[in-house]
């Protein structure tokens, strides 16, 4: 991550100084044509993120194309439920009445004691210690404690509620679906509509021998898996952690996506938004030193090409179609411009996921390039300021 924190706040004091030396170049330090560095970040940032998204467009289209969800084996008969919180008691508990009736194995797994109807609740001891650090921690401590003989084990967050569930397929590990639900920030929900339209790829996951990445808001692993290959690591995203270890490790590894749906919650402020993606980017970064050197270089590559995505959004667009060339080629402008247009892609691709009646959000397309901002600060926070703990999202109960 070091090469990263560096070439950011580099980045960063060029586009700096790069700006006073147009507006005002008695200001900026003489020696330097810093216009000229200027149009060589914002041309470097553009063809770095232009490669990202080729490769998401031949994950998606190419890879993952036909990708349909394999047919449900295993109904709630064969899943125990366990649910991850800290203390909301009344939060857990919509989560909990969220489930089918047909769920008969449910436990919530929490850092203190609550009161939840309908569940089993686990106060995780003070004196239980291993190498897994707050939910990771937690996770580790029902594996081990928590005995059952249903053939798999399904992790909901603790305001993952079940819209839709009709069975998991046969898979070592099976990723549900997210639908994230509004709360109190606006832009907050349209960076996580905004995620949607651009994890569609995940459709090519099952086709890789590593997934590039899992989420825990609503994730089951089949039990043999998971005593294989524990959740004992020390990481920030304990469920892409515990995926790359097990599609290292594990012969004939299989990886699907549900045809259920979680509507967790949006983060409900800004602040919130910039701490959740803080955490991923930095755990991924963090935990991708264990993947293959081309695995790591490409999610490396990604979460930095992420990172800087507003500069085109933001600044090579607009120059674009206001005719303000950079470079004395078309090439940047029509680059420019096409990952200008894939941005407002990603956007109401997200919207078409909601459904029908989520379609008057398609107004907000013009808002896409503050909605990248939104969706990256975190990224840029998690390479420059990584987290050194687990930090628990505020949920709102909405």
């Amino acid at each position: 991550m070091k090469t990263e924190r560096i070439s950011l706040i580099v980045g960063g004091l060029v586009a700096v100084l790069a700006a006073v030396g147009t507006a005002a170049p008695w200001l900026a330090p003489g020696g330097v044509d810093w216009t000229a560095a200027g149009e060589l970040l914002v041309v470097g940032t553009t063809a770095l993120f232009t490669l990202t998204a080729l490769v998401w467009v031949v994950l998606t289209y190419v890879v993952g194309a036909g990708y349909e969800p394999p047919a449900p084996e295993y109904g709630p008969d064969e899943i125990q439920v366990r649910i991850l919180t800290v203390d909301a008691e009344s939060i857990v508990q919509s989560t909990v009445d969220s489930l089918p009736a047909s769920f008969d194995e449910v436990h919530v797994v929490a850092e203190t004691d609550i009161d939840v109807a309908g569940a089993a609740v686990h106060a995780v001891p003070d004196e239980f210690d291993c190498d897994a650090v707050r939910k990771g921690r937690a996770i580790e401590w029902a594996r081990r404690n928590l005995e059952t003989d249903r053939e798999y084990v399904l992790y909901l967050d603790e305001d993952s509620l079940l819209e839709s569930f009709d069975g998991l397929p046969g898979s070592d590990v099976v990723q549900l679906r997210e639908r994230p639900r509004r709360t109190d920030s606006l832009f907050s929900y349209l960076a996580d509509v905004y995620r949607m339209g651009v994890q569609i790829e995940q459709r090519a996951f099952a086709r890789l021998s590593i997934p590039l990445f899992a989420w825990g808001g609503g994730i089951a692993v089949r039990r043999e898996v998971e005593e294989a290959v524990t959740w004992d690591r020390e990481t920030l995203v304990e469920d892409t952690a515990f995926v790359w270890a097990a599609a290292q490790e594990l012969d004939d590894f299989t990886f699907d996506l549900a045809t259920a749906t979680c509507a967790n919650e949006a983060p409900p402020s800004l602040t919130e938004i910039l701490q959740q993606r803080r955490r991923w980017a930095a755990g991924n970064l963090d935990a991708a030193t264990a993947l293959p050197v081309h695995y790591q270089l490409l999610t490396r590559v990604r979460n930095y090409a992420w990172a800087l995505s507003p500069v085109v959004t933001v600044v090579a667009v607009p120059l674009s179609v206001l005719g303000v060339g950079l470079v004395a080629s078309g090439l940047f402008a029509l680059a420019s411009l096409a990952l200008g247009a894939l941005t407002a892609f990603w956007y109401l691709r997200g919207v078409v996921y909601y459904g029908r009646d989520k379609f008057s959000w398609a107004l907000a397309v013009p808002l896409a390039p503050v909605v990248t901002v939104v969706h990256s600060m975190g990224t840029v926070a998690g390479i420059l300021d990584p987290p050194r703990d687990f930090r628990v999202t505020k949920k709102t109960g909405k």
